[in-house]
């Protein structure tokens, strides 16, 4: 997994736009982020999972995935190490934290011209 394979699979979610936040590019749904990379450094994303779904990663594919330092981490915050997670475990992550804001997100309103 590289940053930008993490970037294509974090902006193919519907309605996921790059931003940035604290001088990493993250990703967001409806404003809110859902994964960001660079951190804590460039060969490394995070996940924005609930505390279960982080815990079920971490089971499943330490040390790959592992929780963030502090708060942020016993909140879901995920820790993913690029060059030794696959692909289809960070796309399943991925849709899960997508999943938990796009459920919420206000939906873009389209011009029907």
């Amino acid at each position: 997994m590289t940053s930008d394979a993490f970037r294509r699979l974090a902006l193919a979610l519907p309605e996921a736009v790059e931003s940035a936040h604290m001088n990493h590019p993250d990703f967001r749904v409806g404003g809110k982020i859902f994964a960001t990379l660079g951190y804590p450094d460039e060969h490394w994303g995070m996940i924005k999972l609930t505390p279960k779904q982080q815990a079920d990663f971490v089971a499943k594919a330490a040390p790959m995935f592992q929780p963030v330092k502090g708060a942020w981490g016993r909140q879901g915050s995920t820790n993913v190490h690029l060059p030794s997670v696959r692909v289809a475990q960070v796309r399943a992550a991925m849709k899960a934290a997508w999943g938990n804001l796009a459920a919420s997100a206000p939906r873009t309103r389209r011009n029907a011209t």
